[in-house]
């Protein structure tokens, strides 16, 4: 049995790498690791431990201690503030504690959390992308402007779900959206809501090894409702962007299709995504194949997805007085 530690088990990506640890099949011991003691995921898990929040200075040293007492076979990174922190220190750790650590370089990871960054890496590969600018290069937004014209997008550059996104549809509407922020990137709207994929990659050993493409439904900036078909054209796409980006296994890619029929990528997870359960259920277990890959030398094989809806909802959980962790514990 492989000890799998998963960490951010309150978190959507947490719980969703937990869920794929489950519907896997047997084989992994999970222990789920959060700050907060009502964090659900840590009532899924065989073993819970709480740890300080990523931003502690204490950090980095409580996961060593953690690392050095329970041995995990492999580590899954279940948030986003997280990510740095095991990418800086991923080699150390797999050396000292004799784990996998399944995160990518801190480059992949910086190319990933700024969107502007994305688009100058996409554009640097001649792979299509939104043309983008910044609301401080007059220069480069007129040039925008003068390219594609209105609407645009407004966004933080660094953000997810959709947080501070606006749609601007004239000058009046994008200095509004400017006024008294800082951090953002304008873009040219990638294409029409209707025409919106998300899509998971497994990249080992210089290639891509599967891949598997949704079209998709937002709702609040999550995935709601999530379409299984074929989508070659797509699929080729995010190949082309993995073989440049070159991550350690897993990456997510969102993007929009135009009315040119061209993929324009707005946003990398280099990780695990919101939407990997959701994947599992169509037959693409990417939590399930990475592990089996890396622990036991196992082939990743093709993506066979059933074609299908995959409908997302809300569920609840009770937790009886007696079986609460306490902010005590460790």
């Amino acid at each position: 049995m492989s000890r799998i530690l998963v960490t951010g088990a309150g978190a959507v990506l947490g719980q969703g790498i937990i869920k794929s640890l489950r519907s896997g099949g047997s084989g992994w011991e999970i222990i789920a690791a959060d700050p907060n003691p009502l964090s659900v995921g840590l009532y899924w898990a065989d073993q819970a431990c709480l740890i300080p929040m990523a931003s502690d200075p204490a950090y980095a040293d409580a996961i060593e201690d953690l690392l050095e007492v329970l041995r995990p076979h492999a580590v899954l990174v279940g948030t986003d503030v997280e990510l740095a922190i095991f990418a800086s220190r991923r080699e150390e750790w797999e050396r000292r504690f004799a784990t996998r650590i399944l995160v990518s370089d801190p480059e992949t990871i910086e190319i990933a959390d700024d969107k502007y960054a994305t688009a100058r890496f996409l554009a640097r590969h001649g792979l299509d992308h939104p043309l983008s600018a910044l609301p401080e290069d007059a220069e480069g937004l007129e040039f925008l402007i003068d390219r594609v014209g209105f609407p645009l997008i407004v966004k933080p550059r660094r953000g997810a779900r959709a947080v501070g996104v606006s749609l601007v549809s004239d000058r009046a509407d994008l200095a509004l959206a400017l006024t008294g922020r800082s951090g953002l990137v304008v873009q040219q709207l990638a294409g029409p809501d209707d025409q919106e994929y998300t899509a998971g990659v497994l990249f080992f050993e210089d290639e891509v090894k599967a891949s598997i493409v949704l079209r998709r439904d937002l709702r609040d900036g999550n995935t709601y409702r999530a379409f299984v078909g074929e989508y070659p054209d797509c699929d080729a796409y995010v190949r082309s962007v993995a073989e440049a980006l070159r991550p350690y296994g897993p990456a997510n890619f969102q993007f929009r299709k135009g009315a040119d029929g061209r993929c324009r990528l707005f946003e990398i997870n280099a990780r695990f995504s919101g939407t990997t359960p959701m994947r599992a259920l169509a037959g693409f277990n990417e939590v399930d194949l990475c592990l089996r890959h890396l622990l036991h030398g196992k082939a990743v094989p093709p993506c066979k997805a059933r074609p299908g809806v995959i409908l997302r909802f809300l569920d609840e959980q009770f937790i009886a007085a007696d079986h609460l962790i306490s902010a005590g514990a460790s």
